[in-house]
């Protein structure tokens, strides 16, 4: 998987930023959905175009609460964007012209080396179109009217955008380590688990920069087995960490992310499982990764005899559409059970790899529809003619059946239980692709997820 770019959407409150970011991840098919389960802003999703998938990211968090002391959260956002994105969209208002607070977001991002593209929305007759040309005041090169409501101008923006994008960059090939990505919110203590992993008797073999911005894969031995560890350490910030800043800790995570074959999602057991925990945790699922929760900090909480099943419980309540994840308790600072994380990961990663003998699978499915008959209409009846195990990493199953449409998402969830009794494909998300004889095909991105509470 090449690792994706980033866009950021900047602009004042009420440009269409929002409206923006939803027309260009609207434009892929197998988008990232909304679906039952994770709690989650609309802060980031999947777009791809001319063949480059990358990464869209809204800046809704940018609150002008007076304009006297607007600079300082103009600036703050406007930072962050530059500094976690590698092309930023400035989006301004063509209906309400230029207005002081454009001025003030693009004074900063004049002072960026990243590509910057002007663009001048609602715009969606000719005369708007034509008053764009009053942004040229901006000095951010040439305006680009668009709609984004209507989708006018935004197949032309994205061209531009997509040119300026870095080259692809893919994993190194010769590279067969166990690569596992330390992620979550700031001040979790990631750092300190990567510190007290490395600090144990193992061969460092080496330190290079990795394609995520800030972050060192460290390669090691551990246990005779070759791992690299992607750290995203860096997010911590000194001091306050405003609601920007802390959202676009997600942008670097989803960026290792997408280079792991494993994420340890580190939690702080004295905060709980938050909104931003499950907002990686849902990217995690989406990218097929397999995963570890890291539950750190567990030496500041007063226990007892069930402390740790009591709380194993909550951990699994806020992640229920990752019911397939180990949790593990941990204190990076005593070094508490640390060891074992790792151990669990390779576990994991072993797992991602794991195959059923199609006969194995094909009995399995046929005993499951035998106790729980395949979902009817009429007299249309669903019946799974064959299933195999197509792929590995992550583990993906095709069915082959006779009417695609009736297929129920609560029978998929079967079916998954069903593989899941025999192999219980530990931490790893299953894909399952259904296909009939006339060409029709169903593949289902990531599981059906049920509400997950608000921490």
């Amino acid at each position: 998987m090449a690792a994706k770019p980033v866009v950021a959407i900047v602009g004042r409150p009420n440009v269409g930023k929002s409206t923006l970011f939803n027309r260009l991840i609207g434009e892929r098919k197998a988008i990232v959905e909304d679906r039952p389960g994770t709690t989650r802003d609309r802060l980031y999703g999947e777009a791809e175009w001319n063949g480059r998938a990358f990464i869209v990211v809204d800046t809704g968090g940018l609150l002008l609460q007076d304009e006297d002391v607007f600079a300082p959260h103009i600036r703050e956002q406007v930072r962050a964007a530059v500094e976690e994105s590698d092309v930023i969209l400035f989006l301004v208002d063509g209906r309400e012209g230029l207005t002081a607070a454009d001025e003030e977001i693009a004074e900063l991002l004049r002072h960026t080396a990243k590509p910057v593209f002007l663009a001048v929305n609602k715009a969606d007759n000719l005369a708007r179109r034509l008053d764009a040309v009053e942004f040229y005041a901006l000095g951010l090169g040439e305006p680009m009217p668009i709609s984004a409501l209507h989708g006018i101008g935004t197949g032309d923006l994205l061209d531009a955008v997509v040119e300026r994008f870095p080259p692809a960059t893919w994993p190194d090939e010769e590279d067969e380590s166990v690569r596992v990505a330390i992620v979550g919110r700031p001040n979790v203590g990631k750092s300190s688990l990567l510190n007290r992993l490395l600090g144990a008797e193992r061969a460092i073999v080496s330190e290079r920069p990795g394609t995520t911005r800030d972050a060192i894969d460290t390669r090691l031995t551990w246990d005779g087995r070759a791992v690299t560890l992607i750290d995203t350490a860096g997010i911590r910030r000194r001091g306050r960490i405003e609601r920007g800043v802390e959202r676009y800790s997600v942008v670097r995570a989803l960026r290792a992310i997408d280079r792991a074959h494993v994420a340890l999602l580190v939690v702080d057991a004295t905060e709980g499982v938050t909104a931003q925990d499950t907002h990686i945790a849902g990217y995690i699922l989406d990218a097929y990764k397999s995963a570890v929760v890291v539950v750190n900090k567990w030496d500041l909480v007063k226990k007892d005899t069930y402390t740790m099943l009591e709380y194993e419980q909550r951990v699994r309540q806020a992640l229920n559409f990752m019911d397939y994840v180990p949790v593990i308790f941990v204190s990076a600072k005593t070094g508490q059970r640390v060891r074992k994380t790792l151990d669990l990961a390779v576990k994991v990663y072993d797992e991602r790899f794991a195959r059923i003998p199609t006969g194995e699978l094909n009995r399995l499915i046929a005993e499951a529809t035998a106790r729980h008959s395949p979902p009817s209409e009429g007299r249309r009846k669903l019946r799974i003619r064959y299933v195999t195990q197509a792929d590995v990493n992550p583990p993906t199953f095709v069915f082959f059946v006779n009417h695609v449409d009736l297929l129920h998402f609560s029978y998929e969830r079967y079916l998954e239980n069903t593989i899941r009794s025999a192999y219980p494909f530990l931490g790893t998300p299953l894909r399952f692709v259904f296909r009939t004889g006339e060409g029709d095909e169903r593949v289902e991105p990531r599981r059906r997820r049920r509400r997950a509470p608000r921490p």
